[in-house]
């Protein structure tokens, strides 16, 4: 009895030792990692910054160009990447252009450039320009008469110069009438020359593109798919071997059957926002890189990935699908 109890009040303070210390044990805080992915990228994977990506199982890089509405060889080479087929699972990719980088984003041919002045308003001749006006129509400089020296011509001379210097000066009018004591009589024939004929087509054009393009249908046919968040496009119905046409000037940024789901894709880059893609073809007539303009031939009709021939179009705003038949004339 008495060993008994010497051992219980030797042992009972070892066990009360050992509790507190265990409760004073300091914390160790690990990160966390995500199954497949390292440390890095699990993170990023989380919460990546803006202007980057995190490659998920099944992505390809031209998936994820499309869906950022970006060249897939622009993004190869803001990451360096030598082969744009080899991506990894969990690789943080920058799909925004950097600061310094050079975009490949095709230009209007025909497109009217603004002049503007230190102070940012346009200068008028790119106001008359903007307004349809042509070139021909612009005074750009002073017309002189070379005429044999006279009193009466040294005089009337003097006399014109001191009714310009009179004169209110004109900050706005380019095409400011001259004087009444110096205009001659214009005729019919002369004042249509001045003034520009109407023109309705170039109207009616804008106000079928709220996109600052002049689109088309890229096939003829009965739309028998409406866009959705699903189907991110229209479906457009035909035969085998139907044209399919560019719906607006741009460039083919991808030509090929490398996105799951599309058979063969064309993918064309209007401008900095806007792309369109045409897919399920059954032959693609153009090659990257190669400028098309709108109604231009780029594909032939197919079933290529789909259980019926049909053309799937989409319009993506960078990068975002948007509805179609707002952009399209009405059929």
């Amino acid at each position: 009895m008495a060993q008994t109890t010497f051992f219980r009040a030797a042992v009972l303070p070892l066990l009360l030792a050992g509790c507190v210390s265990d409760s004073l044990a300091p914390v160790e805080n690990r990160p966390v990692s995500l199954p497949g992915l390292a440390d890095g990228a699990a993170a990023a994977a989380v919460a990546p910054k803006p202007g980057y990506h995190v490659v998920q199982k099944g992505e390809t890089l031209y998936g994820i160009a499309l869906e950022s509405g970006q060249d897939y060889k622009d993004i190869a080479a803001w990451n360096k990447l030598s082969d744009p087929n080899v991506i990894s699972i969990g690789q943080v990719l920058r799909v925004q252009p950097p600061e310094d980088a050079v975009v490949t984003t095709p230009v209007a041919i025909g497109a009217a450039v603004e002049q503007r002045s230190l102070d940012g308003a346009p200068t008028p001749v790119a106001a008359a320009a903007g307004a349809g006006l042509s070139s021909a129509t612009l005074k750009r400089e002073p017309r002189v008469n070379k005429e044999p020296y006279s009193d009466a011509a040294y005089a009337r001379a003097q006399q014109e110069a001191q009714t310009v210097a009179r004169a209110p000066v004109q900050t706005v009018s380019v095409l400011a009438t001259p004087p009444a004591q110096t205009a001659a009589p214009t005729s019919t024939a002369a004042t249509a020359t001045a003034a520009p004929p109407a023109n309705p087509k170039p109207a009616a054009a804008a106000a079928a593109t709220a996109s600052g393009l002049v689109w088309a249908w890229p096939a003829r046919g009965k739309t028998i798919t409406a866009f959705s968040p699903q189907s991110k496009g229209i479906d457009i119905a035909g035969k085998a071997g139907d044209p399919v046409q560019a719906a607006a000037d741009g460039r083919v940024v991808y030509a090929g059957n490398g996105l799951r789901g599309y058979g063969q894709l064309v993918i064309v880059k209007h401008n900095a926002t806007y792309l369109s893609a045409y897919a399920h073809n059954r032959k693609i007539v153009v090659k990257e890189g190669q400028e098309v303009k709108r109604g231009e031939k780029i594909a032939e009709m197919g079933n290529t990935d789909s259980d019926a021939v049909k053309l799937h179009f989409e319009i993506r705003q960078k990068g975002n699908p948007v509805e179609p038949l707002q952009h399209l004339p009405k059929p």
